[in-house]
């Protein structure tokens, strides 16, 4: 699309990068922001901005979070012998908001998907097992495999109980109250939460 000024073409190019934005969309929004008050645009230029200088993945779950150890990783409140394992940050946010989960968690940051030339060492597990082995922050007796219960989910899964079994941690898993090929960010707060509640054992 011809756009008659080149910093307008700029901003909806910019824009149209963003997930799900297409260039219409890119294009309502420039001109939205256009409308705005100067002050308006800079308090968001400066909150985008923000999310890439002061934000921080927390040292011990990389979970998001304004200080180096995140708020749930720094309760005393929570369950510290239990880590759930999730892909992203959307998915901790989704179990906290069934208020059914007290542990901790661990972002791997994705799952191992060769398709999309995402690796073992593309991931947090590294980072996990040394969690497990080391105790550090508390020790480990549960690890949740709480992955998106599709191929690259299980196969993830599968990967992560053959690296845990040795350690002698005990392995469950979502009860499949989550139907097959969802992802947890999508599935209803009773459902997710009567998962995280009625655990089983993972079978690998």
């Amino acid at each position: 699309m011809e756009l008659p000024s080149k910093i307008l073409q700029e901003a909806v190019d910019q824009l149209a990068t963003l997930p799900g934005v297409g260039k219409r969309s890119a294009l309502r929004y420039a001109l939205h922001l256009l409308k705005e008050d100067e002050l308006k645009v800079r308090d968001l230029s400066e909150a985008l901005l923000r999310l890439k200088t002061d934000l921080h993945h927390c040292r011990h779950c990389h979970n998001v979070s304004d200080t180096e150890v995140c708020p749930i990783c720094a309760s005393e409140k929570r369950q510290r012998g239990i880590v759930c394992v999730v892909e992203n940050v959307q998915d901790v946010m989704a179990l906290e908001n069934t208020q059914q989960y007290r542990g901790l968690y661990h972002v791997l940051g994705g799952v191992i998907s060769p398709i999309d030339g995402i690796g073992v060492h593309d991931l947090e597990i590294d980072s996990l097992l040394h969690r497990v082995q080391s105790g550090d922050p508390a020790p480990v007796e549960e690890v949740i495999l709480a992955l998106p219960t599709t191929m690259e989910g299980d196969t993830t899964n599968y990967y992560l109980s053959r690296q845990l079994r040795p350690l002698g941690v005990k392995i469950t898993t979502l009860a499949r109250g989550v139907a097959v090929g969802d992802s947890l960010e999508y599935a209803d707060e009773i459902t997710l939460g009567r998962s995280i509640a009625h655990r089983i054992p993972f079978e690998g």
